[in-house]
């Protein structure tokens, strides 16, 4: 592709992104708002109430309330979810065997060049969609839609620009998504990894017709960054200027502290991710030289993504801690155990992530001084997430715990975040991680994070308030069900991976053959097959938590105003007495009050 098509295809941008804008502002201009004479508040309904507010697709096209931005969001993630899963899927299929068996004639038949190809692109863009269409999204997910109830707030401080926010990702995921979608078109898929290291990332099909892939994906993870980065505002204004008059720095809720301290890595995060984002689409359009070998070089690009990148870690990590902070107490009939501590912690990591960047890369040579400063920050930025994991299980103990699905989704998470810490731990060592530098146990130690504690915080927040969200109830059987495949089949994937890397099994690679005399071969595949196994059974699983999902919400029990029977233990939070609010209002106003209401829990003594 020639300059004066790059710079079509950037001017086309532009206007696509000008009428998406000028679409929005349009459409609010539909709308009006009448504040409610109350002034809102978490025991009523928000106070941007519209006596016009449109039904059907309309609504959610022109919503500016921050639930419905919170299911968008939520509805967003789901489909990413789905995106980056089924990527996998089809890598961990390929993995069984150790040549290229399976990829090769889908490759073929889709016009994606050679398996090893497209499992490079499902590399890319599974890494890609789960870290920035799914971890980022499904987080501001459970903020919009909790943030402003559990404040006292009418709505988050921007409504519109929170609109906006959400309206940049669908564009965002097509454009990362979009080397596939455009293969016929003879497009291919970035073959880079999430990383996008240089000179790779320079090189690759720059400036062909097949690099576009390449191209429309940085663009598509710019305006992710956008996307978060007004997120964070709004979450920061919102926090410090809409907080109901009761609500102050020493009853803030734990989760509203989490998501004030991601807001603010954000601030300072992204920002630069998306300068070496315009640098890196300089570099492979225009001969640039900010990341080439005869310019700044590959190390000066780690340095600024890693910057970006590790802080990530804990954007993506501190919320769901917030959320395990937030209901793990309430199914153990007791206040969260040093309150004031976690907070602390949640302060200090914050900080801290900025001072471990360098251990991606202590094995590219970088003066040893440099790389025992940042395995002394590596080791210490370990305490306090220790902190938290302390306060977890004295919460716990001696107390009348009632293992409902949103329980044992907590529980999980404090199991596998003790695995992901522990093997994190290692690899803060310098020597250790010499050895063990982009092997398999990377992999299994940054899945038992991102997968084994994000995402299971993430489902024990979905079904605690799925009777919020929805007004019914799920099935419990099923739920637990998804809980046990889920918690089974990630310790088996992931345990195999760290093994895998102790037998010195590389990461990104779609084949595998090793010397005999080393490690046997029969021994790696075998440690593939099941980490393989323990991802179909996470697929088993998600699509039991899927479809109990979808029907409960459309067939389940009515929940009721006190679906964990909480009001009597004193321990119901802001959020269920505005839904309680809200349930008494409707059926005030002519609605029927179901006798129906089920739990997920009985009885504070029973063992659900």
């Amino acid at each position: 592709m020639d300059v004066s098509a790059q710079l079509a295809l950037t001017v086309l941008m532009g206007v696509f992104l000008a009428a998406v804008a000028v679409t929005l502002t349009r459409v609010e201009d539909w709308r009006s708002y009448t504040p409610l004479a109350g002034g809102g508040g978490y025991g009523e309904e928000s106070g941007y109430v519209s006596e016009e507010k449109p039904a059907g697709l309309i609504r959610w096209l022109t919503t500016v309330d921050h639930k419905d931005i919170g299911m968008l969001y939520g509805a967003y993630a789901v489909i990413a979810f789905v995106w980056g899963g089924l990527a996998v899927i089809l890598m961990r299929t390929e993995l069984l065997t150790p040549a290229m068996d399976v990829l090769t004639p889908i490759a073929e038949a889709i016009g994606a060049g050679q398996g090893e190809n497209l499992y490079n692109g499902l590399l890319t863009t599974h890494g890609i969609t789960m870290l920035f269409l799914f971890g980022t999204p499904i987080i501001a997910a459970f903020a919009n839609y909790l943030i402003p109830l559990l404040i006292g707030a009418d709505d988050m401080a921007f409504p519109r620009i929170n609109a906006i926010a959400f309206w940049l990702l669908p564009p965002g995921a097509l454009l990362v998504w979009a080397g596939f979608l455009l293969l016929p078109l003879g497009v291919d898929p970035s073959q880079t990894s999430w990383t996008m290291y240089t000179p790779l990332s320079i090189e690759q099909e720059a400036g062909t017709v097949a690099g576009t892939g390449a191209d429309m994906m940085l663009l598509g993870l710019h305006l992710t960054g956008v996307s978060a980065t007004m997120g964070a505002i709004n979450f920061i204004a919102t926090i410090f200027t809409e907080a109901g008059d009761d609500v102050n720095w020493a009853n803030l809720d734990i989760f509203s502290w989490t998501m004030l301290t991601q807001s603010g890595l954000i601030l300072f995060s992204f920002p630069l991710l998306g300068s070496v984002l315009i640098m890196l689409l300089l570099d492979r359009n225009f001969g640039t030289t900010f990341f080439t070998v005869d310019g700044g070089g590959s190390i000066l690009y780690q340095h600024l993504f890693w910057f970006f990148g590790h802080p990530e870690v804990y954007i993506l990590v501190l919320p769901p801690m917030g959320i395990v902070s937030y209901v793990l107490p309430k199914f153990s009939g007791r206040k969260l155990f040093g309150f004031k501590f976690v907070v602390y912690s949640t302060l200090a990591i914050g900080v801290l992530s900025f001072g471990v960047w360098a251990h991606h890369m202590f094995s590219t040579g970088i003066d040893p001084r440099i790389r025992a400063s940042f395995m002394a920050v590596s080791l210490a930025i370990a305490i306090p997430s220790a902190v938290k994991v302390f306060n977890w299980i004295t919460t716990m103990w001696n107390g009348k715990i009632r293992l409902t699905a949103p329980m044992l989704f907590c529980i999980g998470f404090v199991q596998n975040f003790i695995l992901g810490g522990v093997t994190g731990v290692f690899l803060a060592a310098v020597p250790v991680d010499l050895v063990l530098h982009d092997t398999y146990y990377v992999v299994g130690h940054f899945h038992y994070i991102v997968m084994g504690a994000i995402a299971f915080a993430g489902f024990a927040g979905l079904y605690y308030w799925y009777p919020m969200f929805t007004g019914r109830m799920y099935q419990r059987t099923l739920a637990k069900v998804h809980f046990w495949t889920w918690m089974i089949g990630t310790n088996i994937t992931f345990l195999a991976m760290l093994l895998l890397g102790y037998e010195g099994m590389p990461r990104r690679y779609a084949t595998y053959v090793f010397d005999g005399e080393l490690v046997a071969l029969d021994m790696v595949q075998a440690l593939h097959v099941a980490a393989s196994l323990g991802a179909f059974l996470m697929l088993f699983g998600g699509i039991v938590w899927l479809y109990n999902f979808v029907q409960s919400w459309y067939e389940g029990p009515v929940a009721g105003e006190d679906p964990w029977d909480l009001k009597d233990l004193g321990m119901r939070g802001r959020e269920f007495v505005w839904n309680d609010r809200r349930i008494r209002t409707a059926v005030t106003d002519g609605g029927e009050e179901d006798e129906e209401l089920a739990t997920d829990g009985g009885q504070v003594d029973e063992d659900d």
